[in-house]
């Protein structure tokens, strides 16, 4: 009988771990992008999507179109691409986590109300941290999107505006 050298049983041993690791990754990153998905990420932070022709080259690296909040200003979905300059890139997963549940970036702005953080803080915590996961694994796209807007700015971008009713505060 042939014995293999324990250096070889242990690299098959760490190579059978790691591709373990890839995998439950690679399942993370499958479940985020399942949840972004659902979540309706893509309509608000992909150019074209309110004007009805969504640039797939441009998922996930903001919108195009600001929402207009009476009384608080414009605000365009920003890029979520893992772009160090205009998106993700700086952002760490724990940093990701807290801003969809907490509605707080890692400046300490508070997201624009229109960001339904509320809704995806009843995510799990393993389900947002696949969404991170997922945002972080998405090819970096350089795309700074214009605003935030105050209400007294002009935004230069189309708007979609929320009216409120007469009598209404």
């Amino acid at each position: 009988m042939r014995y293999r050298p324990l250096g070889a049983c242990a690299a098959i041993l760490l190579l059978t771990a790691a591709a373990g690791i890839a995998n439950a990754a690679d399942k993370q990153v499958e479940r985020g992008k399942y949840l972004v998905q659902i979540g309706g990420c893509f309509d608000c932070h992909t150019k074209g999507y309110f004007l009805g022709k969504p640039d797939m080259a441009m998922y996930l690296a903001g919108s195009d179109v600001g929402f207009e909040i009476p009384k608080l200003g414009v605000f365009v979905g920003p890029n979520l691409t893992p772009d160090k300059e205009t998106g993700l890139g700086n952002w760490t997963a724990d940093q990701i986590v807290t801003a969809l549940q907490t509605g707080v970036r890692p400046d300490g702005r508070i997201l624009a109300p229109i960001m339904p953080w509320r809704s995806f803080a009843k995510l799990t915590k393993a389900d947002a941290y696949a969404v991170a996961a997922y945002l972080k694994s998405l090819k970096p796209i350089h795309r700074k999107v214009p605003g935030p807007f105050g209400p007294t700015e002009k935004p230069t971008v189309p708007v979609m505006k929320i009216v409120m009713p007469d009598g209404a505060k």
